[in-house]
């Protein structure tokens, strides 16, 4: 039987309607990752709230997470879901959310692969976790970066996948990502990692004028032929 590759894989039609936001928000609260992490944000903004002692240290860990968000959006986008398998020390390593991504580069506007896999969604609550408990000296920061790492998290999921559906931009800021991100997919996967924001991409110059970046043969496969699934 012959092999299906990758870059023969064929692509689905935008999902949904064009200008019906309401649709796509309720399409968007019956996805089980969405589903997980809209009861973690409720719980752990209740907690934060029954916690107390507010202090100035609260907002400076809010700011510095808002801030850094745009690079943190870009490092794991080229580090982790744009890796590559390889070999280290003789051993073949792949990443589960460089697999996924692949497929959703394949076919970006099929909408399951448009959020973060279950798999992966575990993995980042723990490593997020484990960090804020290593980095901050009291519980109720750690609960603070809890809330607003969540609300990042909602943020990301929801502006991913608007712009994978057929729904058209109606702000400029809007239109701005969504065009910035469409190039990613449809241009070339080099530059514009960017999801919610560019700023990641101005300040790290991978956001160049789309006519000084030739298009490129491996923005659907992210040169990785593997077989379809």
């Amino acid at each position: 039987m012959a092999t299906t590759h990758a870059s023969e894989v064929g692509q689905s039609k935008p999902f949904g309607s064009s200008d019906d936001l309401w649709f796509h928000r309720r399409h968007f609260a019956g996805v089980t990752t969405v589903q997980i992490m809209v009861p973690m944000l409720v719980c752990f903004l209740a907690w934060r709230i029954y916690l107390g002692d507010w202090q100035i240290t609260d907002v400076y860990v809010a700011f510095a997470l808002i801030a850094f968000q745009p690079f943190t959006e870009w490092l794991i986008h080229v580090g982790i879901l744009h890796w590559k398998p390889r070999k280290i020390a003789g051993v073949p390593i792949d990443l589960h959310a460089a697999k996924k991504h692949r497929g959703h580069h394949l076919d970006p506007n099929d909408v399951p692969q448009i959020f973060i896999p279950l798999f992966d969604l575990a993995t980042l609550i723990i490593g997020v976790g484990v960090a804020l408990i290593v980095l901050l000296p009291r519980p109720e920061l750690m609960v603070t970066g809890a809330v607003v790492g969540t609300a990042l998290a909602l943020t990301y999921e929801w502006t991913h996948y608007l712009i994978h559906t057929a729904y058209r931009p109606k702000s400029q800021w809007y239109r701005a990502i969504w065009r910035s991100h469409r190039l990613h997919h449809y241009r070339n996967e080099h530059y514009w990692f960017g999801v919610t924001n560019n700023i990641g991409d101005r300040v790290l110059g991978t956001n160049p004028d789309k006519t000084d970046v030739p298009a490129s043969d491996t923005a659907r496969t992210l040169g990785v032929d593997t077989p379809a699934t």
